[in-house]
């Protein structure tokens, strides 16, 4: 069932381009591969042209476990036109869900969970980026150049080494709003994880 359903729902998805251009993860055709070769391919032209470029990578902390129900249901209806019978349909496969925890031989009572998308599922993850598909606007009002891969974040900026202090400035208002946004969507980022990464020439660096 959760492979039809799936199968229809990207069908839907593709055919009103409702997926950003630049996410890599859970869709046919686009893989890691997807990833490596755009973001590389921007950072070798930009090195031609001798620019430098700031390479921001962001992670979020159990992303998957902490999506909203609700809101998710929300940006199904509201940015993916899932309505009638389909969002009840989305609605019951989240509801009266349990857990289980095991250690050794011993074994928890189900608990009822009130967040987060199974992430063995078929389904599960496709609408993990469904729910965090809308964080592009950000990049874009900030002319950010940007690579989505599940709950990874590739965002980046080239200038020459003049305008390095921009580039500095831009992506840290970016990483800002994202911030925000996380919290509005109630997910966290992973500061442990988060790298930044300068790429050019050797003799610019």
């Amino acid at each position: 069932m959760e492979r039809v359903i799936t199968g229809r729902f990207f069908a839907h998805a593709e055919r009103h381009a409702l997926f950003p251009v630049r996410q890599s993860a859970y869709r046919q055709y686009h893989s890691t591969e997807t990833v490596v070769v755009n973001v590389l391919n921007d950072v070798i032209r930009a090195a031609d042209e001798g620019k430098v470029t700031c390479l921001v990578l962001l992670d979020l902390s159990s992303a998957f476990d902490t999506v909203d129900r609700d809101i998710l249901l929300q940006v199904l209806n509201r940015r993916f036109l899932v309505e009638g019978l389909a969002l009840d349909w989305f609605c019951s496969y989240l509801d009266n869900r349990t857990q289980v925890f095991r250690a050794n031989q011993s074994e928890s009572a189900n608990l009822a969970i009130s967040c987060s998308v199974p992430q063995c599922s078929v389904l599960g993850p496709v609408k993990f980026i469904c729910y965090s598909e809308d964080v592009v606007i950000i990049f874009d009002t900030h002319r950010i150049t940007h690579h989505i891969f599940a709950d990874d974040k590739q965002l980046f900026a080239s200038d020459a080494i003049s305008d390095i202090g921009r580039i500095r400035s831009i992506l840290q208002a970016c990483v800002a709003d994202v911030q925000a946004w996380c919290a509005s969507r109630r997910l966290q980022l992973n500061a442990v994880k988060t790298e930044v990464i300068w790429l050019g020439t050797c003799g610019r660096l």
